[in-house]
């Protein structure tokens, strides 16, 4: 493979998954990590991505600025906040988490609503703290200095002393057979948390996740009660979903 070639892989899986693991992307492209570590420090000194202790982060996901053109697929993304606000009526308590795809649920929401909104993310409550409406209500913890959310055992309480109507979740990876996966174990405990406090989990996913797994899983696919993706909820690409116990939007 090229250098070339290799670092648009690179680019390519940071840009779907927001972050990634040196170790990962050199067993997939079947390089060293120092070449890989090599490829990520040059694509950051041309400022396609941000390098990171062992590892690498998409600009999108670290920039949170009102309106970011860096966000990887945010046309997609904005389809889904869309059919995501769709679900939510006045009154509505809600829990919306960290990442791009939540962040735009969060800049879409219409200033009418009346609605009471949990968040772990910083980028989150400050886009919500500009809709009239909206109470925001933000889970402490320790920071991630990278995507700007609370984790560890304080947000794990907090979370499990609330119970909301709707716990809008993203996630890293996605399959029918082995449900939502994260190779970051503290994430994974915040959304199973999340899950627990939900009354209905809201998965909000683009399609390039799809039919994809991690080491660490959050929960089966059937712990969620509604995927949202940007595509229509018959389209072929979601096949091996249409029989499971989940809503499709």
């Amino acid at each position: 493979m090229l250098k070339e070639e290799r670092q648009q892989a690179i680019l390519n899986e940071v840009e779907l998954h927001n972050r990634i693991l040196l170790t990962d992307v050199a067993e997939s492209l079947d390089v060293s990590i120092d070449t890989v570590r090599r490829d990520v420090k040059e694509l950051d000194a041309e400022n396609k991505l941000k390098k990171v202790h062992g590892g690498a982060i998409s600009l999108g996901f670290t920039t949170n600025s009102a309106r970011n053109t860096n966000i990887y697929a945010l046309e997609e993304k904005s389809v889904i906040a869309k059919k995501a606000i769709g679900m939510l009526r006045d009154g509505a308590v809600f829990f919306l988490d960290g990442g791009t795809t939540c962040l735009e649920m969060a800049r879409l929401l219409p200033d009418h609503l009346n609605l009471t909104c949990f968040t772990i993310s910083l980028p989150v409550a400050m886009a919500l703290s500009n809709k009239p409406n909206v109470m925001v209500i933000v889970i402490g913890g320790q920071i991630t200095k990278e995507s700007q959310i609370a984790i560890g055992a304080n947000a794990i309480h907090t979370l499990s002393e609330i119970k909301v109507d709707y716990g809008f979740i993203g996630t890293g990876y996605v399959d029918a057979v082995y449900g939502l996966t994260e190779f970051d174990w503290d994430i994974v405990q915040i959304k199973k948390a999340v899950i627990k406090a939900s009354k209905k989990t809201v998965l909000l996913s683009i399609s390039e996740k799809l039919n994809s797994q991690h080491r660490y899983k959050t929960c089966d696919i059937n712990a969620i009660n509604t995927m949202i993706t940007e595509l229509e909820p018959r389209d072929v690409l979601l096949k091996t979903f249409h029989n499971l116990d989940i809503n499709i939007l």
